[in-house]
């Protein structure tokens, strides 16, 4: 059974950086693109960030070159340094497998990791 574990969360003043982890298990996950998404209140869950299974990334422009995705093989972790942190990055944070245009390869997510980026 697949299994995702965000951590990392927290509240962090703006400009301040976090480091999100996410665990995943029940899955070779050595062969799967890894995304990091989120959902800020009152808006759709959005794909922020992607590595490949050869650690290609790419990164939606708002959080371009603030944010870093990064993975572990031997650990089965996906990683998000966030830095420069601004309010509007407020949001749960989750990791899934991304699939076909929005869909994603795994329909059970995570519980997510709640950021909030507030003086």
């Amino acid at each position: 059974q697949v299994q995702l574990v965000e951590s990392g969360g927290g509240l962090v003043q703006p400009g301040g950086s976090l480091r999100l982890s996410c665990a995943a298990s029940g899955f070779p996950f050595i062969l799967y693109t890894m995304a990091w998404y989120r959902q800020a209140p009152g808006k759709q869950r959005e794909l922020i960030a992607r590595i490949t299974s050869r650690d290609i990334t790419d990164y939606v422009d708002s959080v371009k070159g603030r944010f870093t995705i990064s993975r572990d093989n031997a650990k089965n972790t996906v990683y998000l340094q966030m830095n420069s942190l601004k309010p509007e990055d407020t949001a749960i944070y989750y990791c899934n497998a991304p699939g076909v245009g929005t869909a994603t390869k795994f329909n059970n997510w995570g519980q997510g990791t709640q950021v909030t980026v507030s003086s």
